[in-house]
């Protein structure tokens, strides 16, 4: 749905009070008293408002196996109005990216893969020569609106032989461009105790809340110190969930150890979003609220904590005179049994379901 409509009875996270939402010309034109809003009304009552989902790890890129999916599958599909590919394709195919974002629905950014070939294969770092320098720096300086960032896949079935010097390249190159990293950690070698001192501040870790052995909490579940030490200089905490990246028992600890919770990602993919144990981000947001966050905090590391990490501070808010886009959700009770990426299950009893997207002032039911 276009045009001038109105999200009647909607909520906040932070205050129960309902308002009506007016989108008028693919804006927000009004922020008002419940009932008081103009327009074709979208009766949402009882109904969460937030400002619209941002998935900063996913693989939106179809062509590539196992690692790909179509884009509004992922996105408004799931309730989420923007997604960050995290390194699908390389200077070889971020054309194709960028192509394939003008044509769907949802708000599109990428990672680029510092590896040309990008997941055309699984152990794209495992050749240096793979890591073309100069078609990396042209293509950020051609696809600018598109990259927010480098991304680097640091673990041992990724770079292989090449050790921990692909992340060395990727430090260069990020210095270069003046681009952030994304760094994909997981079984070693690479140790983490190398891998994570290369980070630095606004460099995005993610996969940290995974259980593999090389993780980064030592065997009592206390964070390594090379872990807080990047905290503390501004590493950006990204969960990835994926089929392999997000242990409970891991992100239990984190809690426990007041370990801050940046943004939530899903690393969604078709084979994870069919079969599990991601599904959707709604089911992976339902996980934090099992772990005692607050349901604030939930919504603002896929909004807010992620609008501020893409320095696109108006997709983290509501605001009159912004480009409405928007997620509609509500939290149920009952029983809901949660599977993490161990095999490990949790009975929640509580469950995030979405209910429908504004994206650039269209509507979506989902």
């Amino acid at each position: 749905m276009k045009g001038q409509f109105v999200l009647r009875n909607v909520k906040r996270v932070n205050n129960e009070k309902k308002i009506d939402i007016v989108i008028r010309d693919g804006k927000i034109a009004e922020v008002t008293k419940a009932g008081s809003g103009r327009g074709y009304v979208l009766d949402h009552s009882g109904v969460y408002v937030s400002s619209g989902w941002i998935d900063l790890h996913v693989h939106a890129f179809p062509h590539f196996d196992p690692y790909g999916d179509e884009i509004d599958e992922i996105g408004v599909k799931q309730g989420v109005t923007t997604i960050v590919d995290a390194g699908s394709c390389g200077a070889d195919r971020i054309a194709d990216i960028g192509a394939s974002r003008n044509r769907a629905k949802t708000n599109m950014f990428a990672f680029l893969n510092i590896s040309r070939i990008g997941l055309k294969r699984v152990d794209e770092l495992s050749n240096i020569e793979w890591i073309d320098k100069e078609k990396v720096v042209r293509a950020v300086n051609e696809y600018r609106d598109v990259i927010v960032g480098l991304k680097a896949r640091i673990s041992k079935s990724v770079v292989c032989d090449s050790g921990i010097e692909p992340l060395h390249i990727a430090r260069s190159l990020s210095s270069k461009t003046s681009l952030p990293l994304m760094v994909h950690i997981g079984s070693g070698p690479p140790n983490i105790e190398e891998v994570i001192p290369l980070l630095e501040n606004k460099d995005v870790l993610t996969h940290y809340l995974n259980g593999k052995e090389n993780n980064l909490f030592n065997g009592h579940g206390k964070p390594l110190k090379v872990f807080t030490d990047a905290i503390e200089r501004g590493v950006h905490l990204d969960v990835g969930h994926g089929t392999a990246s997000f242990s409970f028992k891991v992100a239990e600890a984190a809690k426990q150890h007041c370990i801050g919770l940046d943004t939530i990602s899903t690393d969604i993919y078709r084979g994870n979003r069919i079969n599990g144990p991601v599904y959707s981000m709604a089911n992976v947001l339902s996980k934090f609220l099992y772990l005692g966050y607050s349901l604030e905090d939930v919504i603002e590391a896929v909004t807010i904590n992620a609008a501020s990490w893409l320095e696109k501070p108006e997709l983290g808010r509501i605001k009159v005179g912004d480009v409405a886009n928007l997620t509609l959700f509500t939290v149920k009770g009952g029983p809901t049994t949660l599977v993490d990426s161990e095999g490990e299950k949790r009975v929640a009893e509580r469950r995030i379901e979405t209910k429908g997207v504004v994206v650039n002032g269209e509507f979506f039911e989902c």
